[in-house]
């Protein structure tokens, strides 16, 4: 397909008569202030060598974990709800890393409504199973509701009494001694997505560049700026205070992606390429293979014998390595993540660095997936060199800044070894995202032109910050509820309930949910009913490097 650049002028589309002979589908395009011709982009390049079936056939999936609170913004300390079935085994609702953390996985849909209509589903499901319990409701915030005092009080993941079930307990209790708990209660969006078609080298282009710019999804969407002073009692922090009991960053965006969020000192020492699948998979190895000095004054096992953590290594599985994105691919039973990649190749990104939004009954609105699939676009198809320490190095200090002080006027980051101004930055990434949306809505003959509309959004708030999710945060928990982070994620989290309650819910839909959480269950007793394996010996070969090899 063949991609134009409409004619801009001072910001307004352009009312001049276009120049003859047109050139906007040939290999040049008018530049935006009428200052002559320009060589066309490889970007655009690259867009309009995209068919059209190939734009119509993206794919996204959202994970979304939200902590289960009381009316008074305690953590509830109650079990997964057994209305929603086996957290092992259910293909749809399963808990994080706390017992009290669902976690809500959707199916991969072919266009972002149908994507934002099952999270809804899921929403319902999940609120009417509580409500069913009591009055318990789901934490609408990123930054968690008040915990319990004693950070070994907060409840692990439970998965019954299969190797598996223990395992995946066993590995959360390691995060928990590594981390610790408080840190691990943090949730947050994890958005899938795909351009089928697409290979493990362009997938990890597409990394490196999200990697790149993915201080302006921070920007845009970013939406835990405060926290509760309880969070980080006893630990230094730069934190400024806003009311008695609440503690913020002025201009924060996401406190969830800062150093209060997912950082470890341990993994920094990684040294991760994404130049490509080989030299990825290398570093993981060696980091769940190599035994790490720390975690081994831990212990595997304490002094009755239980379980501490999985392995003394650096990770004690792929998914406990941190990150803004991930490739992944879809395991097997039993397979190992690392195996599955070696294997077959990546067929999907993880993009992890999305906040829960309060003002969105489902956490994300579906113009924010519009967004996602408009920017992941850019990233794989913009001009992607490899990375290299000093660049990784200086984009790990690009998102500890806009995490800290994003909104804050002027803010420098650093590209390319320059200082340059986020917003001007943002501006750029922006304006190169346009044309793509543009052929999107075009190939999925999208009339109202809702690609072209988030993008216009996100550019309208660089003149506007504080329409931004973080500004309005702090206007309502200053406003609204005397600079006091938990009244105002605690009455969001109630109206959210109430409306999740008062949707329709057809009998098909209750009976199709109520069958999958007791199959759910069924096929948890049917795993425990079969074990034969002592726990260690499961551990052992689950854990053998020569699991995290392709098959010779």
């Amino acid at each position: 397909m063949s991609v134009s650049v409409r004619w801009r002028h001072k910001g307004a589309d352009c009312r001049r008569p276009r120049p003859a002979p047109c050139k906007c589908h040939g290999n040049r395009v008018q530049c935006r202030l009428h200052q002559g011709d320009v060589p066309l982009t490889d970007l655009l390049k690259r867009l309009n060598a995209l068919p059209a079936h190939r734009l119509q056939s993206l794919q996204r999936g959202v994970e979304k974990e939200s902590l289960r609170s009381l009316p008074d913004g305690q953590l509830a300390m109650t079990p997964h709800p057994l209305a929603l079935g086996s957290a092992l085994t259910h293909p749809h609702i399963t808990t994080d890393f706390c017992e009290s953390q669902i976690e809500m996985v959707t199916g991969v849909h072919p266009s972002a409504e149908a994507c934002s209509a099952e999270l809804t589903a899921l929403h319902q499901v999940v609120a009417r199973a509580l409500a069913g319990e009591g009055e318990e409701r789901l934490w609408v915030s990123s930054m968690p509701c008040r915990l319990p005092e004693l950070d070994t009080d907060i409840p692990l993941g439970q998965y019954g009494r299969s190797n598996i079930g223990m395992a995946k307990t066993v590995y959360r209790r390691g995060l928990g001694y590594r981390y610790g708990r408080r840190m691990q209660t943090i949730s947050g969006i994890h958005y899938n997505w795909s351009l089928p078609g697409t290979s493990s080298d362009e997938y990890f282009a597409l990394i490196r560049n999200f990697r790149r710019h993915s201080f302006l999804l921070l920007w845009l969407f970013g939406a835990s700026p405060a926290v509760c002073s309880c969070f980080v009692k006893g630990q230094a922090h730069e934190l400024q205070a806003l009311g008695a009991n609440t503690l913020h960053m002025p201009y924060g965006t996401s406190l969830r992606m800062g150093r209060l969020g997912y950082q470890s000192d341990a993994q920094s020492t990684l040294a991760v390429s994404y130049n490509g699948l080989e030299g990825y998979g290398a570093s993981l190895q060696a980091a769940m293979t190599q035994p790490y000095p720390a975690y081994e004054a831990i212990g595997l096992q304490g002094p009755q014998g239980v379980y501490r953590q999985l392995s003394t290594t650096l990770l004690q599985i792929e998914n406990e390595f941190y990150g803004t994105i991930r490739p992944k691919r879809p395991i097997r039973s039993g397979e190992r993540p690392l195996h599955a990649l070696r294997e077959r190749g990546v067929e999907y990104v993880e993009v992890r660095c999305m906040d829960l939004d309060p003002f969105e009954d489902v956490g994300i609105a579906t113009s924010t997936m519009r967004f996602l699939d408009v920017f992941l676009m850019h990233c794989l198809l913009a001009d992607s060199p490899p990375d290299h320490p000093a660049e990784i190095a200086a984009l790990g200090r690009n998102q500890h800044l806009t995490a800290a002080r994003g909104r804050e006027p002027g803010l420098m980051l650093e590209r390319e070894g320059q200082p340059v101004v986020l917003t001007a930055w943002a501006a750029e990434l922006l304006e190169a995202c346009m044309p793509i949306a543009r052929a999107l809505d075009d190939a999925q003959g999208l009339a109202d032109a809702p690609h072209q509309a988030a993008v216009a959004a996100a550019q309208a708030s660089l003149s506007a910050p504080h329409t931004l999710p973080s500004a309005r945060v702090l206007e309502a928990i200053t406003a609204q509820h005397g600079g006091e982070f938990m009244p105002f994620v605690a009455e969001r989290s109630a109206q959210v309930q109430t409306r999740l309650e008062s949707l329709a819910w057809p009998v098909d839909a209750a009976q199709h949910w109520a069958s999958l959480a007791a199959d759910s269950l069924a096929e948890q007793a049917r795993i425990e009913s079969t074990e034969q394996w002592p726990f260690e010996a499961f551990r052992q070969h689950y854990l053998a490097p020569e699991r995290l090899q392709p098959t010779p």
